[in-house]
């Protein structure tokens, strides 16, 4: 997606988004946000586990070694290496791609057994810590004209906003971009989310209720319900050019919410209760601004950066300076930061988007999938992930 993290469907993530990148329900759980909650059970069927410490890698990586390989669902993982293997560049994978997708009938031990064959283990980042947060599709109330609650218009690409490609211009900055727009004959920078949000939409494609927009921006696509049960896509179309700033932090700092809990459900519920100039402040705290383009909605998963629907639960974005689209990943997540969070992340994912918050090596946003439920869940993740690459053999 491409998020901002969807720029596919244009990728940000959530607790980490919001102090890396976050996203939020339309509408917030029942439980006080200060209260622990229990951890939902994750999208692919993963089982709870009582205790959750990661267990260090022996020296010659194996699946065996894998903490929770012996209990994964390994078809379920072998569907998502088929689902998004196909935008892989690498020849090795291509192979390997093919060979899943003509293997039929395959059971979990089938399935299990073709992974072991046809992929080694390789630590990301020499088996170091790092981060893993999560991110979902939301779905959002919209209005077609304005009023006191939805009030913050959803914005398309402005006609005087430039993307430069400087690449042609040095040859060292190939790959660099930057965004802005012509002041009389120089070229300047993009106004920041403050100097927008002060500047009249003439033309919104919606309005919607100020802490909603902020997180549809952080999460770049989503779903707006009018109130004739007419449902559109909100899809990325482009951003300022400004870095994503997250507001979990500040928010921490100032007192607002308590370290432990500034999940994504716990922040949407703070700029609710302070909607008007209070929450204006918080957000504007990001300068990073992303306008859209409105499709309607086909009822289907958001698709990646890499172009391909996004599976729940098994497709994460990445840094691209990084990892290759269509790579076949292990999470070994565990030592959640955040209040209600489920104890372990454990299995095989595709990556398949990409968004401005995820920077590094040994980071990783998970896709939990689409609606409240899926919200509550992306936005309780900020656990200690160790990453290893399962690597197609020759």
């Amino acid at each position: 997606m491409t998020r901002p993290a969807y720029t596919s469907l244009a990728p940000l993530a959530l607790a980490a988004f919001l102090s890396a990148c976050a996203s939020t329900p339309a509408t917030p759980p029942p439980a006080p946000v200060s209260a622990p909650t229990p951890a939902p059970t994750p999208p692919s069927g993963q089982a709870p586990v009582a205790s959750a410490p990661q267990s260090a890698m022996p020296s010659a990586l194996s699946f065996a070694g894998l903490a929770g390989w012996a209990e994964e669902d390994h078809l379920a993982a072998l569907n998502a290496f088929r689902a998004g293997c196909g935008v892989s560049r690498d020849p090795a994978a291509t192979r390997v791609c093919g060979l899943a997708k003509a293997t039929k009938d395959l059971d979990v031990s089938g399935a299990k057994a073709f992974i072991e064959a046809n992929f080694r283990v390789e630590a990301v980042g020499g088996g170091g810590d790092g981060l893993l947060t999560a991110y979902f599709a939301p779905q959002y109330e919209a209005r077609m004209s304005r009023n006191a609650e939805f009030s913050a218009p959803l914005r398309g690409l402005p006609a005087d906003l430039v993307v430069l490609d400087l690449g042609p211009f040095e040859p060292a900055l190939v790959g660099k971009k930057i965004t802005g727009h012509v002041e009389g004959s120089t070229f300047v920078p993009y106004p920041d989310r403050a100097e927008i949000e002060a500047t009249p939409s003439d033309k919104p494609l919606a309005w919607m209720r100020p802490e909603e927009l902020f997180f549809l921006q952080i999460q770049g696509s989503g779903v707006l319900v009018l109130p004739d049960g007419r449902r559109v896509r909100a899809v990325f179309a482009g951003t300022n050019g400004k870095p994503f700033v997250g507001i979990a932090i500040a928010m921490r700092d100032k007192g607002l919410l308590p370290d432990n809990n500034t999940s994504a459900e716990a922040i949407r519920t703070w700029l609710a209760e302070h909607r008007g100039p209070e929450a204006d402040a918080i957000m504007r705290l990001n300068p990073r601004y992303v306008f859209f383009r409105t499709v309607p909605d086909d009822g289907k998963e958001p698709a990646g950066a890499a172009g391909v629907a996004l599976p729940p639960g098994r497709a994460i974005a990445v840094d691209p300076g990084h990892h290759a689209y269509g790579g076949f990943y292990w999470l070994d997540a565990a030592a959640p930061k955040l209040v209600g969070a489920f104890p372990v992340y454990r299995r095989a994912v595709t990556a398949l988007d990409t968004g401005g918050a995820i920077k590094g090596e040994v980071r990783a946003d998970l896709y939990m999938g689409s609606g409240a439920a899926a919200g509550v869940e992306a936005g309780r993740v900020r656990h200690t992930l160790r990453l290893y690459r399962l690597t197609p053999n020759p």
